[in-house]
């Protein structure tokens, strides 16, 4: 059977991709950040997965305010980089898995999660900029990747309590898929930002870096974190971390006495263009 060895979870920022694509990723201001990453990029090597579940939000390239799903799986066989509005970014075409996809979204509506089933959109920078920060600048991505965004833009948005029982939807789908792939799932956005209006800049260290300790030791306790924690301490984008929860959920189920994860890697740096980037990768034991 299928089976889920890991999550990632990391900060997608935009302008982190530019600094990619542009060349500039060893000029001291982008030097920082990453070098946070070197560690990921060995471990992915050396861990590659057969299939990417990756969880991210669309920014207003697949959907628009005329139809934002709440959840959506990505089901094509190919997904291409989108034109968020100075051309697509110079990097490969997202291999899709269409049957593994195609069993998780049965599984999962089965398990009364209602998905949105996509069958052509193009991913923006929140999935091509974690791939990038993970696997560098190949010539094709090293495994399939399942697109999986959530309406984190237009309220209402999904709680963090409803998004950590999906995550615990899809590991038991994934666990009921009947070849044996190795799957990781990634939790993407965030960490603390906002982008508008007289808090625009806003970054909150200490609650970023208490979020990743909770996610880490007491996820079932950060799932009941409110709305308003999340915007009040980490900005109005600083909601996107609730994304993060859904790959939390998906490990091995913390309520087994026997079932643990071990931290791999553990990166935070300040700033990012106007934005806090966490970074944290965890296995299953």
């Amino acid at each position: 059977m299928a089976k889920i060895t890991a999550s990632v979870y990391t900060s997608h920022v935009p302008a982190i991709g530019a600094a990619i694509d542009l060349g500039k990723t060893q000029e001291p201001y982008w030097q920082p950040v990453f070098k946070g990453y070197d560690y990921s990029k060995q471990w992915m090597k050396d861990n590659t997965p057969d299939v990417i579940f990756l969880v991210y939000n669309d920014h207003a390239t697949a959907f628009s305010l005329e139809m934002i799903p709440t959840f959506a799986i990505g089901c094509a066989e190919s997904f291409a980089p989108a034109d968020e509005g100075w051309g697509p970014r110079p990097v490969p075409v997202v291999q899709g898995h269409p049957e593994l996809a195609a069993h998780i979204a049965q599984s999962v509506i089965q398990q009364d999660f209602d998905l949105t089933i996509v069958n052509k959109m193009d991913v923006d920078h929140g999935l091509t900029v974690p791939l990038s920060l993970m696997c560098g600048q190949p010539q094709a991505w090293p495994c399939p990747v399942i697109p999986f965004a959530v309406n984190v833009v237009q309220y209402p948005v999904p709680s963090g309590r409803r998004c950590f029982e999906l995550g615990k939807a899809i590991r038991r789908a994934v666990e009921s898929f009947d070849q044996p792939l190795k799957v990781q799932i990634w939790g993407t956005g965030g960490m603390s930002h906002q982008l508008q209006g007289p808090r625009a800049g806003l970054i909150n260290k200490e609650f970023d870096n208490a979020f990743l300790d909770q996610l880490i030791a007491d996820p079932e306790g950060l799932a009941s974190k409110p709305h308003i924690d999340y915007v009040r301490e980490a900005g109005s984008e600083g909601i996107e971390l609730v994304m993060w929860l859904i790959a939390r959920g998906a490990m091995k189920d913390i309520a087994d006495p026997a079932s643990h994860v071990r931290v791999k890697h553990r990166f935070y740096h300040v700033p990012a263009s106007n934005t806090a980037v966490g970074h944290l990768i965890l296995e299953n034991t």
